[in-house]
């Protein structure tokens, strides 16, 4: 399968699915953590009409999450320019989609998501609600439920950086993804 996971700079969902086989490739403004033969460093609309079986997004949750609520009245400009985006995306020209957030003001301005998954139902030991925004892929089955439900990313030190450790996508999601999405 042709797989593009979008809006991300770490390639753990993207080498998920290329262990599996699949042609894969990230996308992101940053460049890429991983190995950057398989990653395009722009802006993933570039890339929506190229043909992809599916797309796996990540849009950045920075004027979407909840957790930022106290700001969104001095930003209504940003959020109204991330929920054009969350939209673009949704509505691309690709079969199958998955969009990932956190719990958002996507479920109120657009629609609720199918799905809301747990790290520890994918062998994590911690909490983080991710909201799955679905179209034509079945909801994910938990692969390895674990005990522990510490809130890591929550309580990650302040700093440059805090936010990248907040938005990677965790090894047992991403294995669940091309495990269970990764068929045509």
């Amino acid at each position: 399968m042709k797989v593009l996971v979008g809006c991300e700079f770490s390639g753990i969902v993207r080498d998920a699915f290329r262990r599996r086989g699949h042609a894969a490739w990230s996308c992101d403004l940053l460049p890429t953590e991983a190995d950057p033969r398989w990653h395009y460093q722009g802006n993933v609309l570039d890339l929506l009409d190229l043909g992809w079986d599916l797309a796996i997004f990540h849009p950045d949750c920075t004027h979407l999450a909840v957790s930022g609520a106290r700001w969104f009245r001095e930003k209504p400009a940003e959020q109204n320019a991330a929920l054009a985006f969350v939209r673009t995306l949704l509505d691309a020209p690709i079969d199958r989609i998955a969009l990932e957030n956190p719990v958002s003001i996507i479920s109120s301005r657009i629609r609720k998501p199918d799905q809301i998954i747990q790290p520890w139902q994918f062998g994590h030991g911690e909490v983080k609600a991710t909201c799955l925004w679905l179209k034509q892929l079945p909801k994910l089955i938990p692969t390895s439920i674990v005990e522990g439900r510490t809130p890591r990313v929550h309580f990650a030190s302040p700093g440059p950086d805090r936010w990248k450790e907040r938005s990677r996508t965790l090894p047992g999601i991403a294995a669940a993804f091309a495990e269970q999405w990764g068929h045509k």
